[in-house]
């Protein structure tokens, strides 16, 4: 069976476009958060995995930045790791 999976697009430092996948998005306190992978596969047990948050610019453009703050960053992981529950996330 195949599932659909949402897709954004990070850019890197060198401005390459690096494509993300959507796992979960969680709203705490009003702010929107994504745990995306590098891997298209459910299988793939040394997928890197990113907490990314979301930021609207000025534009009312959506922006996502990856979560660099070590206690937001095991605050969210929780809240994911509660969600979903056969993942576990390490920092």
């Amino acid at each position: 069976m195949e599932t659909n999976k949402k897709t954004i697009d990070f850019f890197n430092e060198d401005g390459e476009t690096v494509p993300f996948y959507v796992l979960e998005q969680v709203t705490i306190a009003g702010v929107n958060y994504i745990l995306v992978t590098d891997s298209d596969d459910e299988e793939d047990e040394e997928a890197a995995a990113y907490i990314l948050k979301e930021m609207t610019e000025a534009n009312e453009e959506t922006i996502y930045e990856m979560v660099e703050d070590d206690v937001e960053m095991e605050a969210i992981s929780k809240v994911f790791e509660e969600t979903l529950e056969d993942i576990d996330i390490e920092i």
